[in-house]
């Protein structure tokens, strides 16, 4: 279950980062850098900071 709130909430922010992009300022592409640095810093280290926060909340893994 865990593994699929956090598909759904990368995928939300990942889509909101293009279209603020498109909408907003280009500027907001830093977010999608930020994302994507995120997701490669959680492959090689087994720690990412959504996934203790889902945990918090009572996501079952």
């Amino acid at each position: 279950m865990l593994n699929k709130y956090f598909r759904i909430i990368v995928g939300v922010m990942v889509l909101l980062t293009v279209v603020l992009t498109y909408f907003v300022s280009i500027y907001w592409l830093w977010l999608g850098v930020f994302i994507g640095l995120n997701l490669i810093q959680s492959a090689l280290t087994k720690w990412c900071l959504l996934e203790v926060i889902l945990q918090k909340l009572g996501v079952k893994k």
